[in-house]
């Protein structure tokens, strides 16, 4: 349901009747985005459980966080959970400790808010071992997935938004709810979302929207430059170690359209990494010069799973992943492969190739040109600097 443009009918739906000074740079649109079902469910829930999917990242963890400490700032019982533990990389973010890997047993609740989840069983082992739970308390489903099957009894899905933390401003905007609670974790969780599923607003999924976003966030003391150089700039020894390897392993072929790396669990042993510091590295692979398909494939114990990038104009990222059951995004997506690295390679490559085989070339690529030779440097007798 969309709320109504006018401005009386919003204020009588329980909606500001403008965005005002709880969210000065959004505008009446961008409020409207929000359905008055999901802000009727969440304004009526006392005891809430907010949960994302599990091997978190900052936009999971940040929209679960932030939605929570909002439902407390308006007298609600919330907890955040995430299936796995908080990789260390996000310790930066105020209350991140607030996190369980379980629901709260002491607490009956009466709505469930699945953040940032393309399927429910995105949330994890949560879900097997609480299943009464999540089959007799209402869902409410937001995400930004395009591949999301609508699995909540509420769902709010929207594609067009570049991060599933851009959704939880704009339902704190519809909320009144100021970016400010928490003294400042609020905003600080949504920018860290905001910043890594954008890579610091520089992926084409930045609207002029996310842009106004970012700037209330700003506004309300979340520091961009900071999360950005965390988030991006800054990685232990460790992790750059490990960069390096699967960098080195690099492969391409069809004329670099296609461009893939694997990550075994030797070279996790080998520089004593964690698994959450692959996180950046499927972006670096994207950024070969004709790649159309960025692959990084990751071994586990008994499967695979795959990341994906691809280039404007070029193959969808989300219908590759759909093959394994995965999804996600055009530009970006994920499946795990029920095969060993080797077999599972194999397969996707395949797929792959197939892919961009039938796939019109990117408009936007050049075709390749003879370079005029460049003239040669006279000889010197001078010393090379």
């Amino acid at each position: 349901m969309t709320p109504p443009a006018d401005p009386a009918a919003r204020a009588s739906a329980g909606y500001p009747a403008h965005p005002g000074p709880v969210s000065p740079s959004l505008t009446a649109e961008d409020l409207a985005a929000v359905p008055v079902e999901v802000v009727e469910r969440l304004r009526s829930a006392r005891r809430v459980l907010t949960i994302c999917h599990e091997n978190p990242e900052a936009d999971a963890l940040g929209s679960a966080l932030a939605l929570a400490l909002a439902l407390e700032e308006r007298g609600a019982t919330a907890t955040p959970v995430c299936a796995d533990p908080v990789p260390v990389l996000y310790d930066f973010m105020p209350a991140i400790d607030r996190f369980w890997t379980e629901p709260d047993p002491a607490v009956d609740y009466d709505l469930i808010v699945v953040l940032d989840c393309g399927e429910l069983e995105r949330v994890g082992p949560v879900l097997a071992t609480h299943r009464e739970l999540f089959g007799r308390v209402p869902i409410v489903n937001i995400d930004h997935h395009k591949s999301n099957p609508r699995f909540g009894a509420v769902n709010w899905v929207d594609p067009a938004a570049s991060a599933t933390c851009e959704m939880v401003t704009l339902l704190l905007g519809a909320m009144g709810v100021p970016l400010v609670t928490g003294g400042r974790a609020v905003a600080d969780a949504l920018m860290a979302g905001l910043v890594m599923d954008t890579a610091t607003f520089q992926h084409p999924n930045v609207t002029p929207r996310t842009l106004r976003v970012a700037a209330d966030l700003v506004g309300a003391g979340a520091p961009l430059s900071t999360t950005s150089r965390l988030l991006y700039r800054t990685k232990p020894d460790v992790q750059l170690k490990l960069f390096g390897r699967v960098l080195g392993r690099l492969e391409s072929e069809l004329d670099g359209r296609l461009v893939w790396s694997t990550l075994t669990l030797d070279d996790l042993s080998a520089t004593g990494a964690v698994p959450a510091y692959s996180e950046g590295i499927i972006d670096l692979l994207a950024q070969a010069k004709a790649g159309e398909i960025a692959l990084l494939l990751k071994e586990q114990p008994s499967e695979t799973r795959i990341s994906i990038r691809t280039r404007d104009g070029g193959p969808d990222a989300a219908v590759l992943a759909g093959r394994w059951g995965g999804g996600g995004h055009a530009r970006a997506s994920g499946a795990t492969v029920p095969l060993p690295l080797a077999e599972a390679t194999a397969e996707v490559l395949d797929a792959a190739r197939r892919m961009l085989a039938a796939d019109v070339p990117v408009a936007t690529r050049e075709p390749a040109t003879a370079q005029p030779p460049r003239p040669q440097r006279a000889a010197s007798a001078e010393p090379a600097a």
